[in-house]
């Protein structure tokens, strides 16, 4: 059922774009505001506007928002590829294999690293909503990796506070484009969703803070491989930081990469692998660690590369 919604426009948005105004007051990606107002479902003061046109401070909105999309539940039937690296009462850590997600989401329909442990047989924690029960950290689908999963109450919760705390050592190996000068470094920049709403991160003032270190293992004539450890966990964060540092992960397309150079190390998706995680296990208390090699696309892509140099 479509949500009808009517609001003055805030002295604070003075002299924006509707669709801006829009996007900041409902939390819509620019893409969306601006289908709405093109669909006639949003009014200003009684009467239909266009996107450009600024609002002022008291103007009254009227705004019908289209019902929320319905998550998808998870699909329980056995990922192929996807390897128990560890597994005890508590928590199951798994290499997640390329085009994977971590749970289903309203634009994801493929497989997920929850329903390929359903589909095991592997029994997860019930803490967390319903589509994403036991998962406490996620990566993208093209990503590869470790990646734990809780089994219990217990450690669902512990990890959860372990995540947020930043008590996590996650690790991932990337090969990015060029050289990072200097090669070992910080990035320390807010992200948040690209201004244009078409599905990318992007650097922007007044984002969540999002801390990315790097250090360059090995220098090749085209690109440099990189040990990259995680401060925070932002949707994308290593690829926007890496191409905000103009070096962008191989094969990373989303984010500026060289399709040429992709193609020439026979990679179709962005270098980056979580290669370790560790963390304090929720019931020992010992501090644990479980690391990952890289899959085949990733170890090939960089035997090519290496040769090159």
């Amino acid at each position: 059922m479509a949500d009808r919604r009517s609001l003055p426009v805030p002295d604070g948005l003075e002299g924006e774009r509707l669709d801006a105004a829009l996007s900041r007051l409902f939390g819509l990606s620019r893409t969306r505001a601006a289908e709405l107002i093109v669909a006639g479902d949003v009014l200003v003061d009684g009467a239909t506007a266009i996107k450009s046109d600024r609002v002022h401070g008291g103007a009254w909105l009227e705004v019908t928002l289209p019902p929320p999309p319905t998550t998808p539940m998870p699909v329980a039937e056995p990922v192929p590829g996807m390897h128990i690296v560890y597994e005890d009462d508590d928590i199951v850590v798994v290499n997640k294999p390329i085009g994977v997600a971590a749970h289903p989401t309203t634009g994801w329909t493929g497989p997920t690293v929850i329903g390929g442990l359903l589909g095991t047989g592997h029994r997860v924690a019930t803490s967390g909503a319903a589509e994403r029960q036991g998962i406490v950290h996620r990566l993208d689908a093209n990503t590869t990796g470790a990646m734990v999963v809780a089994k219990s109450e217990h450690a669902y919760s512990h990890l959860k506070r372990a995540f947020k705390e930043r008590t996590v050592d996650k690790r991932y190996h990337a090969l990015v484009q060029g050289h990072p000068d200097p090669h070992r470094g910080t990035v320390d920049a807010p992200i948040d969703r690209h201004p244009v709403g078409d599905g990318r991160w992007a650097v922007v003032s007044g984002g969540k803070d999002s801390v990315t270190h790097y250090d360059t293992i090995e220098a090749f004539r085209a690109a440099s491989l990189l040990d990259i450890k995680l401060e925070t966990g932002r949707t994308h964060q290593i690829r926007v930081h890496m191409s905000a540092l103009r070096h962008p992960c191989v094969g990373d397309m989303l984010y500026g990469a060289d399709p040429t150079l992709a193609a020439r190390l026979g990679v179709s998706r962005q270098w980056l692998h979580a290669v370790s995680l560790a963390f304090e296990h929720p019931s020992t208390g010992e501090w644990v660690s479980f690391s990952t090699a890289y899959p085949d696309d990733l170890a090939n892509a960089l035997t090519i590369v290496a040769a090159e140099s």
